[in-house]
């Protein structure tokens, strides 16, 4: 096994704020994350992640050798959608092209389907990165279409791809 997913410890800040504090790494994430990311930042995060309700919650460090090198989480949606659950992850650049995400998608996957209720698991990159789109398809995810100019991302208009899992395809 090439990584592990395990909860977040407040330990895990360096490491986090290392992986976030890479433009190319945010280029790939949705707005809202500061830049550069601090160890403050990271410590919050993590300790919203472990505050919060782990039946709608389900967020991970990535580790390799035990030390947090990106993050997965999966988190459940409302109303008639609350079966249904949004996937976001990162890895640290130095992390990429070895098959971590794709390992880490697999795991955390098998964990939400295993320890709750949730029948759909679906993501949605940008359209340009590829890498990510190639992670979701190596981890059994299937193209459900192109949401066309879905996103404003760095000024630009972006295309994203729809990606879902199903418990039943698993």
């Amino acid at each position: 096994m090439i990584c592990k997913i395990r909860k977040w410890k407040l330990s895990d800040a360096a490491n986090l704020a290392a992986a976030l504090s890479n433009k190319k790494v945010q280029d790939n994430l949705r707005d809202g994350l500061p830049y550069p990311y601090t160890e403050q930042d990271a410590a919050d995060y993590i300790s919203a992640m472990l505050a919060a309700d782990e039946n709608d919650t389900f967020a991970f460090a990535i580790t390799v050798d035990d030390r947090a090198v990106g993050s997965i989480g999966v988190f459940r949606q409302g109303n008639i959608h609350r079966q249904t659950a949004e996937m976001g992850y990162y890895v640290a650049e130095t992390h990429w092209g070895q098959g971590i995400m794709t390992e880490a998608v697999r795991q955390t996957c098998a964990h939400v389907f295993d320890k709750s209720d949730i029948l759909r698991i679906y993501a949605e990159p940008f359209a340009y990165n590829t890498a990510s789109c190639r992670v979701l398809e190596k981890a059994g995810f299937q193209y459900e279409g192109t949401l066309r100019s879905n996103a404003v991302k760095n000024g630009k208009v972006t295309d994203m791809k729809m990606y879902a899992l199903l418990r039943s395809e698993r």
